[in-house]
């Protein structure tokens, strides 16, 4: 896959589900300086930050390694980063999955769980064992939040593969869901038109549940009203 040349990886799932909804998906480059992030943000109408099999370095929120885990490389850290504060700045429409959340979450200063296992007493199976496809546990969405509006249910199923999570969150931005354990499941922010991060992966669920597939719509409608004002 490309061999020794460095080459860029994103499951399709998330290209196709933009374009389900009716969107017109491109990836990003990765490094890229923070003046040529203002200026690529200029010409999007929403930012999709995805998941990735590798994880922010605690250095960005404070605090040391303490678990064994890989990092995500330093370039798309920063461009994850740059891009979620510029877009949170900007009020441009934007949407994480999994790691994506903790990189949106990070970037306006919120911090991490680095292992769940390790720092959680919990029966859920956060990091799944069969196909992303099938669901594995309840979330609880909670009322009068950017997600209810979107799912318009109170508790759905979801997926999970991820072991790290939200620990805290800054101040301009509240909690929309979580599990029953605890562990934070979904955040979003009052102050801006649309700006949501969810912990499981609805890439994987929207083509046979229509609870996740708004996720998307909502999404790209909210990309379409931003680009005409």
């Amino acid at each position: 896959m490309g061999g020794k040349e460095p080459t860029y990886f994103l499951r399709a799932r998330y290209l196709q589900a933009i374009q389900a909804a009716g969107g017109v998906p491109i990836v990003l480059p990765l490094d890229i300086a923070r003046s040529q992030q203002a200026l690529l943000l200029q010409r999007l109408d929403g930012l999709l930050v995805t998941g990735s099999g590798s994880d922010l370095s605690p250095r960005f929120y404070g605090e040391s390694q303490h678990y064994p885990f890989k990092k995500m490389s330093e370039a798309r850290a920063k461009m994850e980063l740059g891009l979620s504060k510029l877009a949170f700045e900007q009020q441009v429409p934007t949407l994480g999955i999994c790691g994506g959340m903790q990189s949106m979450n990070v970037a306006l200063g919120g911090t991490l769980i680095q292992d769940i296992p390790a720092q959680i007493e919990t029966k859920i199976q956060h990091l799944q064992k069969n196909s992303a496809e099938n669901t594995v546990h309840p979330i609880h969405i909670e009322p009068k939040t950017l997600l209810r509006r979107v799912i318009k249910k109170s508790s759905i199923p979801v997926n999970s593969s991820h072991h790290q999570s939200v620990k805290t969150v800054p101040r301009s931005f509240q909690i929309s869901a979580v599990a029953s354990d605890g562990v934070i499941e979904a955040i979003e922010a009052e102050s801006h038109p649309f700006w949501l991060g969810v912990q499981w992966h609805p890439e994987f669920l929207y083509r046979k549940d229509v609870l996740q597939k708004r996720l998307f719509s909502a999404f790209v409608k909210a990309a379409r009203d931003y680009a005409k004002s």
